[in-house]
């Protein structure tokens, strides 16, 4: 008896290795993509505007750096004693405006150069529910805990998020024509919107992506979200909050994210980047000993080599 749906995912024809050069932008879940990709010294560049949820806010800040179109004071406002932006996440809130105008504008044009560079782009998409600041109409990708009746919530419509990811493929792509899309929906629940609301908000996301995609050779779709859903499908796949996958989850997808996104080519590289990591915190209980020591030399060795044919690898 079979008691799973296994889902099999078609492979990349165009994976990933270790020359690529990634940049990841969306939800809470591009964290966990990120954190795999640190893990196995992937060049990598994750969320530099922090966590975006909605295509639109995505959208935004993609073309805003594409188009080097610099923040300035009118982007910002000051409320409980720090300054905001309503494009970015509030992890970028500072107390002093200058100061924080410098840093946005310097990681807008660091994001413009890792485009410039990218070959591969990976887009998580949270949820298509979305909201307008009353006082200007304008839609956010944070609301800073100002108060809820400042704002009015709204479903993007499938269009509309066709219209988003459309926009930005085509301007990333006449911007840098070598870049490649991967695109998924997070598998986190956004249950403060409500279970059905929730439910519709992916539907939204899901099915204005393969509207898009299909259109852009150079895009493809990676079915995490379906793996949480229609492969895990149990509680015990979620951590305590019961809305976020655990790390048993996130291995899992990971696995099947490198047998599809990754170039086999380079799995005895993460085997081996793998095995030095454990080396480097294995804690012995005497360090002094004469094993140890060649244990750590040798260590060093493996790195060495590694770092001749990979540079860019830091695994001190």
């Amino acid at each position: 008896m079979n008691f799973r749906t296994p889902i099999n995912i078609p492979k990349s024809n165009h994976p990933i290795d270790y020359y690529s050069k990634v940049v990841t932008l969306g939800s809470c879940f591009s964290e966990n993509i990120s954190t795999k990709l640190e893990q196995y010294k992937f060049q990598y560049y994750n969320n530099p505007f922090g966590i975006l949820f909605q295509p639109d806010a995505i959208e935004n800040v993609l073309l805003r750096a594409v188009e080097m179109r610099l923040f300035t004071e009118a982007d910002l406002f000051f409320e409980n004693e720090l300054w905001h932006c309503f494009e970015v996440h509030s992890e970028l809130n500072n107390a002093d405006k200058d100061d924080m105008l410098i840093n946005l504008n310097g990681i807008l044009t660091y994001l413009n150069g890792q485009l410039q560079a990218c070959t591969h782009l990976i887009i998580t998409l949270g949820t298509a529910w979305t909201y307008r600041f009353s006082h200007t109409q304008k839609r956010v990708a944070n609301c800073h805990k100002i108060p809820q009746s400042n704002f009015t919530k709204e479903l993007l419509s499938v269009d509309e998020i066709v219209s988003s990811l459309n926009n930005i493929q085509t301007k990333i792509t006449e911007f840098n024509p070598e870049i490649n899309f991967i695109f998924t929906v997070s598998p986190v629940r956004h249950l403060k919107d409500g279970f059905v609301e929730n439910q519709l908000s992916k539907s939204h996301l899901i099915s204005a992506l393969h509207s898009s995609i299909s259109r852009f050779p150079s895009s493809s779709y990676f079915l995490s979200y379906e793996m949480m859903m229609d492969d895990l499908r149990d509680y015990r796949f979620y951590s305590e909050d019961m809305l976020h996958p655990n790390q048993t989850a996130v291995d899992y997808i990971w696995k099947h994210f490198v047998e599809s996104h990754i170039s086999y080519h380079v799995f005895p590289i993460m085997t081996e980047i793998e095995s030095i990591q454990k080396g480097l915190t294995h804690r012995p209980f005497n360090p002094n000993t004469e094993q140890h020591q060649l244990f750590v030399q040798k260590l060093h060795e493996r790195i060495e080599q590694l770092q001749e044919k990979y540079p860019f690898l830091n695994l001190s």
